[in-house]
């Protein structure tokens, strides 16, 4: 089994930073993509970044040059440095690892106020 565990969530002014952590547990290997999603109110889940074996890095053009996706594969946690941020990243962001079949966080809460 795998678990996955987000925080570091919270509430923010417009422009400024927040760092999300996601420590994940159980049958976990490097070879396998973790990554971040985000769900706003009344919107489907949306990918944020993923972040692939060989370190290879996917972010969504909302989010590039403004967010980094880094990967502690000795942790095995994934973080997500989030600056430069804006009222339309207000959301829950889910911590995501995929092996057969994808595993979610509870989700931590970011609100960005203008």
């Amino acid at each position: 089994q795998v678990q996955l565990v987000e925080s570091g969530g919270g509430l923010v002014q417009a422009g400024g930073s927040l760092r999300l952590s996601c420590v994940a547990s159980g049958n976990i290997f490097s070879r396998n993509a973790m990554g971040w999603y985000r769900q706003a109110p009344g919107k489907q889940r949306e990918l944020v970044a993923t972040i692939a074996s060989s370190s290879s890095t996917n972010y969504a053009d909302s989010v590039k040059g403004r967010f980094t996706i880094i990967r502690d594969y000795a942790k095995n946690t994934v973080y997500l440095q989030m600056n430069s941020l804006k009222p339309e990243d207000t959301a829950v962001y889910y911590c995501y690892y995929y092996r057969t079949r994808a595993y979610w966080g509870q989700g931590t809460q970011v609100t960005v106020s203008s």
